[in-house]
């Protein structure tokens, strides 16, 4: 049920994901897979992709993310992943959420955004939830970003709203 608020909202949590992907595709292979980077890059990019994923969901019961990832990021001791994920994964992942995005905001409706999010560690509205996944993937994409410029003293441009319409 689309509306101008479903549009505001994707046009700024998609511009959040765009900027995501930017800088996952401008990381060299050099400072993709350095594990003495801290944080590592990769794992920044994983992180991000997951909670993107995971807070797009119905609620945290419903929620399982795609091969080849695993629940390991909600352990609360801190659990890296067996293996640094290729970039390839984590664009495929970013296209996942992107994809999840789209299709759970233009159904979204002034009910459902005023309701309960189903998430326990997130006392908060389906809409400020929202809000707060789009928050996080802006961060973590900046933290990319400083990664880049500390490391090859280059970074992605700036976007101001969403590549792709909602619809």
């Amino acid at each position: 049920m689309e509306s101008s608020w479903n549009r505001m909202m994707w046009q700024q949590l998609g511009a959040a994901i765009d900027m995501l992907e930017n800088a996952i595709k401008a990381c060299p292979p050099a400072v993709w897979g350095d594990r003495t980077l801290k944080p590592e890059f990769w794992y920044v990019a994983y992180h991000t992709l997951f909670f993107l994923d995971y807070y797009l969901a119905e609620s945290q019961s419903e929620f399982a993310p795609p091969a080849p990832f695993t629940l390991s990021e909600l352990d609360p001791s801190g659990l890296m992943p067996d293996r640094v994920y290729s970039q390839e994964e984590l664009l495929t992942y970013l296209e996942h959420g992107r994809d999840k995005a789209r299709s759970r905001l233009a159904a979204l409706t002034d009910s459902e955004a005023a309701s309960d999010s189903g998430f326990a560690r997130r006392d908060m509205s389906v809409m400020e939830l929202w809000m707060y996944n789009m928050r996080h993937v802006q961060h973590h994409a900046a933290q990319l970003n400083v990664l880049l410029r500390q490391t090859t003293d280059s970074a992605p441009e700036w976007v101001s709203k969403a590549r792709q319409k909602l619809t």
